[in-house]
């Protein structure tokens, strides 16, 4: 292998690395933004739980359970292998040694390899934060956590990016609308069911009220700090410093990304004449989790087409879950598991895979996980529910879980009661 290239690939992927990373930034902002300022360390305590466990549990248990290797073939049965992989790439030396393969491919070593899966695998958490903000639990929600992205996350990864049964399939999922977004939807739309809404979102004929974001600077932040790591998210998903594939990538995200935002505060204004920011902040996203299933597969035009009717989508799907009294608060499920679930079915619709045969073959990939994740994440919650609880009480939640949870408040100079 040249060591030139490797290096220069090895390079782009730990900048990859750096922006997904930079991403939780972004997440950690748009959440305390669109939230209530009395809840803000609490949104902050959970993000920054959810990276530190989540590198841990994926150095502990995921990356393993997610990329099977050629190691256990022949000794374990293959569909035991396509669901629980364990394997580390080795190499023997001139003296007969085994060590560790640190260029074991022509994009990255071993390491850089693991750093970058591991920050998707905190994603999935971070998106179900969001959803469940404003009332849950701390202790349940890293209950939760510790369950979710340890074990049930790289199971799913392991059957399309592992090489498992959806790969063989035919199953395409590029950096994951799918096997990252919709993973943590389907686990939000539980939460968000089993948790019920907040305190003064619904009235009692069932209309919602809105509930207004304490800091729309900050969400503007976490909008565009999320676009920036999505060159990272996506452009790393080429898996090397291809200069054709990932500039293409890169321009295939962003114009998705603008064509969701202008569709979402277009349509929004269409429909109730007025000029949303969370919906544009919203549409924004929803192109970007619209592109990622196939965002080395689509050109400029199919990009936008993408992004616009996720942009659409979005907004209609936040109106029909108020309809259906699930209130989630930052527009999470909306946004990664309507939008996933589009940018996944897009792959068989438009671009260079498109085709009835591809379109069933992500349809049912689309399914298959949602079975899964939907059982899972019901058993995880519901169990943690009975065990010590999902929800604060109402007091705790009508004066804000940071001075409940954490003892503290965001904000000391501006509270009521400054002396």
């Amino acid at each position: 292998m040249d060591n030139t290239i490797l290096t220069i690939n090895n390079v782009w992927m730990m900048l990859a690395t750096a922006l997904v990373f930079f991403m939780h930034l972004g997440f950690s902002f748009l959440e305390i933004g669109l939230t209530r300022q009395k809840n803000t360390i609490n949104i902050l305590f959970k993000n920054l739980f959810i990276i530190c466990i989540g590198l841990l549990l994926y150095c502990l248990i995921g990356f393993n359970l997610m990329y099977p290797g050629s190691f256990f073939y022949g000794v374990l049965p293959d569909y035991f292998i396509d669901l629980f992989g364990l394997h580390a790439p080795m190499i023997t030396g001139s003296d007969g040694k085994e060590t560790l393969d640190l260029a074991y491919n022509a994009g990255y070593t071993y390491w850089t390899d693991f750093l970058f899966q591991g920050m998707f695998a905190a994603t999935a958490a971070t998106i179900v934060s969001g959803a469940v903000a404003e009332r849950i639990r701390i202790d349940s929600f890293m209950l939760f956590t510790v369950f979710y992205v340890g074990i049930i996350y790289p199971i799913v990864g392991s059957w399309k990016w592992g090489g498992g049964f959806l790969d063989k399939l035919g199953f395409y999922d590029f950096a994951g609308s799918t096997i990252v977004h919709s993973v943590g939807g389907w686990a939000a739309l539980i939460a968000v069911y089993l948790l019920g809404p907040r305190i003064g979102k619904f009235n009692e004929d069932g209309t919602p009220n809105v509930i207004l974001g304490h800091n729309m600077p900050l969400a503007t932040a976490g909008v565009l700090i999320l676009w920036l790591g999505w060159f990272g998210f996506n452009g790393g998903s080429v898996l090397s410093a291809n200069p054709i594939e990932t500039s293409l990538v890169l321009v295939t995200t962003s114009l998705a990304a603008a064509g969701g935002g202008v569709a979402a505060f277009a349509f929004t204004l269409f429909r109730y004449k007025n000029y949303d920011i969370s919906m544009f902040f919203n549409g924004i996203l929803a192109g970007l989790v619209g592109i990622t299933a196939g965002a080395n597969l689509m050109s400029p035009t199919s990009a936008i087409i993408i992004g616009m009717i996720a942009g659409i989508l979005v907004v209609v799907s936040i109106t029909t879950l108020d309809k259906l009294k699930l209130d989630d608060p930052v527009g999470a499920i909306s946004v990664h598991l309507v939008c996933g679930v589009w940018g996944t079915l897009a792959v068989g619709i438009l671009g260079n895979k498109a085709g009835i045969g591809q379109f069933f073959d992500q349809l049912i990939g689309i399914v298959v996980v949602a079975a899964f994740c939907l059982g899972s994440s019901f058993l995880i919650f519901y169990t943690i529910k009975k065990a010590i609880g999902l929800r604060v009480s109402s007091e705790e939640e009508v004066q804000g879980l940071d001075l409940h949870e954490h003892g503290a408040i965001a904000y000391p100079d501006f509270a009521e009661n400054k002396h």
